[in-house]
């Protein structure tokens, strides 16, 4: 359960981590500081559609097409960013294919490195326990 709950968190960070250095890097990148709720809504939305669409692409493709595997995390990203900012939450704005495509690697990077270290920082203990 705790390993659960370590996870949720991990992947909620690291979008929120993703979002804030695209935000911070591009100009056509913008979080709506202003509606924070919006924004605290984009990174719960980003990380839902993000992971359950990695999870689906990733069964499909490894079964299908494996030499397309490495590509999820990208086309998954773009799709949740896409998502997010089409609801009508706020807290989110993408504008021109800039902001699109390199805010989506951005994000994208940011998301898999601080997923990749936070686990290993918050989940190497609970994985020993486990053995």
């Amino acid at each position: 359960m705790i390993t659960h709950l370590l996870r949720i968190g991990i992947y909620l960070a690291s979008a929120a981590l993703g979002l804030i250095v695209a935000d911070l890097i591009l100009q056509d990148f913008v979080i709506v500081w202003a509606e924070w709720w919006g924004f605290l809504l984009c990174i719960v939305v980003f990380a839902l559609v993000q992971t359950v669409l990695s999870w689906i692409a990733e069964k499909i493709l490894h079964r299908f097409l494996p030499i397309l595997v490495g590509g999820v995390g990208i086309l998954s990203t773009m799709i949740a960013l896409l998502i997010v900012v089409l609801l009508p939450i706020g807290g989110l704005r993408l504008d021109g294919l800039a902001g699109w495509i390199a805010g989506g690697v951005i994000v994208w990077l940011v998301t898999a490195i601080v997923t990749v270290v936070l686990s290993k920082i918050l989940l190497k203990d609970k994985t020993k326990q486990q053995k």
